[in-house]
């Protein structure tokens, strides 16, 4: 309801365009490779591809530019997003007429971020490497240290090691704490 609504709203405007809809990222990513759109709005979390990892496997492929519009106004997400390539971060929760704005800007090739956001990212910065992330989000599927260790071709005092530094740079006494913080402040 929410996706054909969003797309009712930018085909009232007379200058934009909606080529297609896409109910997960994989979906997204066939449609942005099909129709070649030059703005594909995204949120964070989807169905099946996060959009962050739409946006992250876009950036050097394609010449569409992402917008991520979603509820989650967390620092970490919006860190996340820049590094995938997006060029646009609104929150839902903003006025209907600054996205129509934002396609534009956009479109243009400006960078659209939320403002109360982008200030506050910079106050709580993400103190997780990459591997200490993946570690992690492992960890919280269920998957044994052996496993995360047989996936990411890593012994299992590696994978040791770097759970416990995502415990330590996060705070948190153990794994589980660790996820959750990581989580709540869009880190994992």
């Amino acid at each position: 309801m929410v996706l054909g609504a969003l797309a009712a709203l930018l085909d009232l405007e007379r200058d934009i365009e909606v080529v297609a809809q896409a109910a997960n990222g994989v979906e997204a990513l066939a449609a942005v490779e099909a129709h070649a759109p030059d703005i594909l709005i995204t949120d964070v979390e989807m169905p099946e591809l996060s959009g962050l990892d739409v946006a992250a496997q876009l950036r050097h492929r394609v010449r569409t530019r992402v917008i991520v519009l979603t509820t989650f106004a967390r620092s970490g997400y919006l860190r996340r997003a820049l590094e995938a390539g997006v060029n646009g971060y609104l929150l839902k929760a903003r006025p209907a007429r600054e996205l129509a704005d934002a396609v534009r800007r956009v479109h243009r090739g400006l960078r659209v971020i939320d403002p109360q956001l982008a200030a506050e990212s910079w106050d709580d910065p993400d103190p997780l490497t990459d591997r200490q992330r993946e570690v992690l989000r492992l960890s919280t599927e269920g998957m044994s240290t052996a496993d995360i260790a047989a996936r990411l071709a890593l012994s299992a005092g590696t994978v040791r090691n770097y759970l416990s530094e995502a415990i330590a740079r996060t705070g948190a006494a153990n794994r589980i704490e660790a996820a959750r913080i990581a989580r709540k402040k869009g880190w994992l």
